[in-house]
């Protein structure tokens, strides 16, 4: 029962996301299209290669990941931060009989959702201009998906505990935009500072990046290691943004 009601947040979201998609899509297909141009083909007029891989390669499936990472960071940070303070959505739902962990779970699914989205829109998009060289690719579906799960309780944990819709500054300028610079997707970790690799190991989006490349080039194996961390991550976090959110929601 708890499932279908969480569903059944899930479906409003979608059925709103439906009158908004051509607009939503647009804004967050042209930002990694852009990344790739200008460093693939501008940088990368420079950079021959990386690991004997042509540099805009090299990126392209990091590109993957990161749109896939925004998407689901965005929805469960300003989306859910909308949705419980301004427009009171989070009050209308709870009048019914969904409860708050159902509430949100379906925040949760939802932001994965979106996370699968817009990394198979760019995944779609890069083998369209030949950037991806195996149908592997198609495994990562279902990685985007629980990647998708841990950047969305990251993102309600924060939300739990912001005063204010600025305060998602701090949050992408401290946390967010680090983790996209310094995760692999422009530059092998391994010439980085050996504190900042270590750091840099024990981010998600780390483990997602290797991942895309792998599947992109035909790679299975090598990534287990990664794709357990993921799992492994995505059930550590679980509890937080539900008693988290618990508090701030009931008062």
């Amino acid at each position: 029962m708890r499932i279908r009601r969480a569903s059944r947040v899930w479906q409003r979201h979608l059925k709103v996301y439906t009158k908004l998609y051509k607009s939503s899509i647009a804004l967050n297909f042209v930002e990694p299209v852009l990344y790739l141009a200008a460093l693939g083909l501008g940088l990368g007029a420079y950079v021959k290669e990386i690991n004997g891989v042509p540099y805009i390669n090299f990126i392209a499936p990091g590109i993957i990941a990161s749109s896939s990472m925004f998407a689901a960071t965005y929805e469960c940070s300003y989306g859910t931060f909308v949705r419980m303070t301004f427009q009171k959505t989070f009050d209308a739902i709870l009048a019914t009989p969904v409860n708050v962990d159902d509430l949100i779970a379906g925040e949760l699914i939802w932001g994965a959702s979106k996370s699968v989205l817009y990394g198979t829109i760019i995944m779609i998009v890069l083998a369209v201009l030949g950037l991806v060289q195996s149908p592997l690719i198609l495994l990562l579906i279902p990685v985007l998906f629980l990647s998708g799960l841990i950047f969305a309780e990251i993102a309600m944990v924060f939300v739990a505990i912001v005063p204010g819709i600025d305060s998602f500054n701090y949050f992408y300028t401290l946390f967010m935009t680090p983790m996209f610079l310094f995760s692999g997707i422009f530059f092998p970790i391994e010439t980085l500072p050996p504190l900042v690799a270590r750091i840099a190991f024990f981010t998600p989006l780390y483990h997602l990046v290797n991942i895309c490349r792998s599947f992109a080039s035909g790679g299975l194996i090598a990534v287990r290691w990664d794709i357990l961390w993921i799992i492994v991550v995505v059930l550590i976090l679980a509890p937080y943004p539900f008693r988290m959110m618990r508090k701030r929601l009931i008062k």
